[in-house]
């Protein structure tokens, strides 16, 4: 039976990243009260305010989208720099390999989706909403975040309102039909066990 949880932006976590040069807002973190070295899932968001390297998380998977902010440049692996905007697909790369960061025009908040590699995969969408729209979550464990804006959602006969931020977990949401209205830009995070 699907289940869903509201998660409000007011309650999220506060917690300094693990290399110490800056400061994460947890969204969801799976299992419950896990820490960042044996979590199976996380959600997050990074104000970003200063170039400098990336923490290293051994055996994980992540995605990073921009929220806020006129975008990032991130050298992976020693690869060309990729630039990162809030127009940009959400960009999927290994958590474990050296990244840095260098801000071209100040501050960004970024949205963080890490897997560990041998329990999930993850996918992330970005979705722009003007009137209505059905998604049909394609697996058990399914996000959406509002970015901006407001949104209704319609889930099995219940009805949630997001605001800027807010977020919707759907736990065995593989083949339910999700109505969300409003005007919004929306990230839909996938989380698939293996």
């Amino acid at each position: 039976m699907i289940r869903a949880t509201v998660l409000r932006s007011s309650t999220y976590r506060r917690m300094p990243w693990k290399n110490g040069c800056g400061e994460t807002v947890e969204i969801a973190i799976s299992p419950e009260g896990a820490t960042l070295s044996d979590f199976g899932w996380r959600l997050s968001m990074a104000t970003v305010a200063t170039d400098g390297p990336f923490s290293i998380f051994a055996g994980i998977d992540r995605t990073l989208s921009i929220l806020d902010g006129n975008g990032m440049s991130l050298t992976i692996d020693g690869e060309a720099p990729v630039l990162l905007t809030q127009d940009s697909a959400p960009l999927a790369f290994p958590a474990d390999v050296s990244v840095s960061a260098t801000l071209p025009d100040g501050p960004i908040m970024d949205l963080n989706v890490m897997t560990r590699r041998k329990g999930f995969l993850n996918r992330v969408d970005r979705v722009d909403v003007d009137s209505r729209v059905t998604v049909h979550p394609a697996a058990p464990t399914w996000f959406l975040l509002c970015h901006w804006g407001t949104l209704t959602v319609d889930c099995s006969g219940e009805h949630t309102d997001l605001g800027p931020k807010d977020a919707l977990l759907l736990e065995q949401a593989k083949g339910t039909d999700v109505v969300v209205s409003g005007k919004a830009r929306c990230f839909l995070i996938s989380i698939d066990p293996i």
